[in-house]
C-alpha cells in the first residue's frame, strides 16, 4: 500500500466521520435521543448520544472493502460483522429504553464467541504457552472484558475517541514495521480516521457522545484488532497499547469488589470521571489522557521494533502511574492575576 493511498484512507474515513456524526446529532437531537445528567453524570446539560449509529457502519464497511485498496489486507469476517450487528442492535435498544447488565452481557458474549471463530486459524493468542481451547477462552474472556471496560471508561469528553486514535495509530505503524499481511496499516488508519471525525464533535465541550451504540461495538471491533495483532506476536503492545484502559478498570472494579459494591451498577468511580469530580477540566483530563496514549503508543512501537517487551511493559506502567496520580488529587488552584501591577522600576 502506497504512503499516498494511507493518506488518502486516512483522509477520507476523517472527511465521513466527521460529516455523518454531524447529521448523527441533528438527528439525534431532531428526535430527543439524549444523555440526560444524573447524580453520576460529569455533564451538567443533556448532550446527543449515538455517535456510533455514524462511526460503526463507516468503520465495518471500510474494513469490508480494504482489499480493493490494500490487496494484503483481509476483508472484515462474517462472523466479526455478525458480532458487530448483534452488539451494536442490543446497545443501541439500551441507549433508547435500557436493558438488564445480563441480557447485555448475553449477547455480548455469543458474539465475542462468533469473532473467535474468525481467530481460530490464526497462531495462538498467548504464544503456545497455553492449549489450544484455553488459549481461545482466555482470549475471549479478555475480549469481553476489553469491550465492557471501553464502555466503562467512555465518561468524559474526548477519552474514548482519543483511545481509538492512538490504538489505531500504533497498530498502523507496527503494521508497518512488521510488514504484517492481513491485518495492515490500513486497518488501523481507518479506525484512526474514523476516530479524529468523532473527536471533531465530542472535544470539549462534547456535542455528541458515542452511546453504548458506539462505544460497545467500537470496543469490540478495537479488541479484535489487538487479539489479532497479540495472535502475530505483538502481545506486548496488545497490551500496551490500551494500557491506562485496562488498568484504570481493573482496579476500579477490585475496589469495588473490596468494598462489596454492586459490580454491574453504573457509578462514576473511573479516573477520567473522578477527576472531573475533584475540579479538573474536560479538556485537561482529556490532554493528560492524550499525552499518555501517545507515549504508550510509542512505547509500543519501540517494544516490538526492538523486541524489549519488558522494557515497554515497565514503561507503560510508569505512563499509567503517573497518569493516574495526575488525575487523582484535584489540580493546583491558580494565583489570582494582581490588577494594575505595573513593571517595577
Amino acid at each position: 500500500m502506497t504512503v499516498t493511498a494511507m493518506a488518502l484512507l486516512f483522509a477520507g474515513s476523517f472527511l465521513a466521520s466527521l460529516l455523518l456524526c454531524g447529521l448523527a446529532r441533528r438527528l439525534l437531537l431532531r428526535f430527543q435521543v439524549m444523555d440526560r445528567p444524573v447524580e453520576r453524570s460529569v455533564h451538567a446539560v443533556p448532550i446527543p448520544r449515538g455517535a456510533g449509529l455514524a462511526v460503526v457502519p463507516i468503520l465495518t464497511l471500510l474494513w469490508l472493502f480494504l482489499p480493493a485498496i490494500d490487496p494484503a489486507a483481509k476483508p472484515l469476517p462474517w462472523p466479526l460483522l455478525i458480532g458487530t450487528l448483534l452488539v451494536g442492535i442490543t446497545s443501541w435498544i439500551d441507549d433508547l429504553r435500557g436493558l438488564p447488565p445480563l441480557p447485555r452481557l448475553g449477547v455480548q458474549a455469543v458474539a465475542v464467541i462468533l469473532g473467535l471463530l474468525a481467530l481460530a486459524d490464526l497462531p495462538p493468542l498467548f504464544q503456545g504457552w497455553l492449549p489450544r481451547p484455553l488459549d481461545l477462552a482466555l482470549g475471549g474472556l479478555l475480549w469481553l472484558w476489553f469491550l465492557n471496560l471501553f464502555n466503562f471508561m467512555d465518561g468524559s469528553d474526548a477519552v474514548a475517541g482519543g483511545q481509538a486514535l492512538t490504538i489505531g495509530l500504533g497498530l498502523a505503524a507496527i503494521a508497518i514495521d512488521h510488514d504484517w499481511v492481513g491485518l495492515t496499516a490500513a486497518q488501523g488508519l481507518a479506525l484512526a480516521g474514523v476516530a479524529l471525525g468523532f473527536l471533531a464533535w465530542n472535544k470539549p465541550p462534547a456535542k455528541i457522545f458515542l452511546g453504548d451504540v458506539g462505544s460497545i461495538p467500537l470496543g469490540y471491533l478495537i479488541g479484535w484488532l489487538l487479539l489479532w495483532a497479540a495472535s502475530q506476536g505483538a502481545w506486548a503492545a496488545a497490551l500496551i497499547l490500551p494500557a491506562w484502559f485496562l488498568a484504570d478498570t481493573t482496579l476500579t472494579l477490585i475496589r469495588r469488589a473490596w468494598r462489596r459494591a454492586p459490580l454491574l451498577e453504573a457509578h462514576a468511580e473511573h479516573s477520567n470521571s473522578a477527576a472531573i469530580r475533584l475540579g479538573h477540566s474536560h479538556a485537561r483530563v482529556a490532554g493528560l489522557a492524550l499525552i499518555a496514549n501517545i507515549a504508550l503508543a510509542l512505547l509500543a512501537l519501540g517494544a516490538e521494533r526492538d523486541q524489549q517487551e519488558l522494557i515497554g511493559l515497565v514503561g507503560a506502567a510508569a505512563t499509567v502511574w503517573l497518569l493516574l496520580r495526575k488525575l487523582k488529587y484535584p489540580p493546583k488552584p491558580q494565583a489570582p492575576e494582581t490588577e494594575g501591577a505595573g513593571p517595577e522600576d
